[in-house]
């Protein structure tokens, strides 16, 4: 595997060893200047900077490789008026713009919903776009199946 032709895997964070947590909260207090050395953010963390210096360059929170692409949505829906509009607001909200709309025909109350949108002037992270449109009435699913 070549440094950059590697896979790329989507991961919960739950599931990263702690090294990588620390080296993900390092990156962040570098880049929100909380910290201005590398030695403080690791000492601040409890991490080496060997450590830290093998990860850095592998490790990105998925907000960040998602800006200016393409994210594709799935969603299920309860079929009844509205949650389809509150969606395509809340995405609007966002600045996400909408490429896209496919909605299956509903059966037993539910509709299957796939959005594409391109990220490029969002104003917020695709995880909290998600988790929003996770919290609207009559939206039971939402995964991202595609990105571009």
């Amino acid at each position: 595997m070549g440094k950059e032709t590697g896979t790329l895997y989507l991961v919960r964070e739950e599931a990263l060893p702690e090294v990588v947590l620390k080296t993900i909260h390092a990156k962040e207090l570098l880049k929100r200047g909380l910290c201005s050395t590398v030695n403080e953010a690791v000492e601040q963390v409890g991490l080496s900077r060997a450590a830290y210096y093998k990860y850095r360059n592998h490790i990105f929170p998925f907000y960040e490789l998602s800006q200016g692409k393409i994210i594709t949505l799935y969603l299920l829906l309860d079929h009844k008026p509205g949650v389809l509009s509150q969606i395509l607001t809340r995405v609007a909200q966002s600045k996400g713009n909408i490429l896209t709309i496919n909605q299956g025909i509903p059966l037993q109350g539910l509709a299957d919903v796939s959005i594409s949108i391109e990220t490029r002037d969002m104003l917020e992270d695709i995880e909290k776009l998600l988790q929003s449109l996770k919290n609207i009435d009559g939206v039971r699913k939402t995964e991202i199946i595609g990105q571009e």
